[in-house]
């Protein structure tokens, strides 16, 4: 059972972030200011209402099913998680809150635009720790063959 939450709240934390990234980099390429303003609002609420709680099941359900468990694996995703986290609630918290609020005031200058790269690049670096703890996951659960 714990297994299956942690699955799914890894799913979904995953699918936000990169419904997130994509987003915004659509809106960036295509949409004019209103548009790139509701997609930030919308990453805002209800994007981090989602977000936020599927994290934290991901992180708590990770941490019991390690539990007792030793190994390269599950030390590779013991180490992955602070960075995980340190990631989401240094920077890419406070980006989604100031990026929200600067597109809806129609601030789009050189810092919107810096701390937009600087929310990119960061989710693209959470996105791919995380990816790597799903194959690590998968492995350690036997549904992927290790290297």
């Amino acid at each position: 059972m714990l297994s299956r939450v942690h699955r799914a709240a890894s799913v979904i934390a995953t699918l936000t972030i990169a419904t997130f990234f994509v987003s915004t980099v659509v809106v960036e390429l295509m949409g004019d200011a209103a548009v790139v303003a509701r997609v930030k609002a919308l990453i805002v609420t209800p994007g981090l209402f989602i977000l936020i709680p599927a994290l934290m099941a991901t992180g708590g359900s990770g941490f019991a099913l390690a539990r007792g468990r030793s190994g390269r694996l599950v030390d590779l995703k013991k180490r992955r998680m602070p960075v995980i986290v340190a990631l989401g609630a240094l920077v890419l918290l406070p980006c989604a809150l100031v990026l929200a609020q600067w597109s809806a005031a129609g601030r789009y200058d050189g810092a919107f635009y810096a701390l937009q790269a600087l929310e990119l690049l960061a989710g693209a670096l959470n996105l791919t720790l995380m990816a790597l703890n799903a194959r690590d996951g998968l492995r350690l659960a036997g549904r992927l063959r290790p290297r």
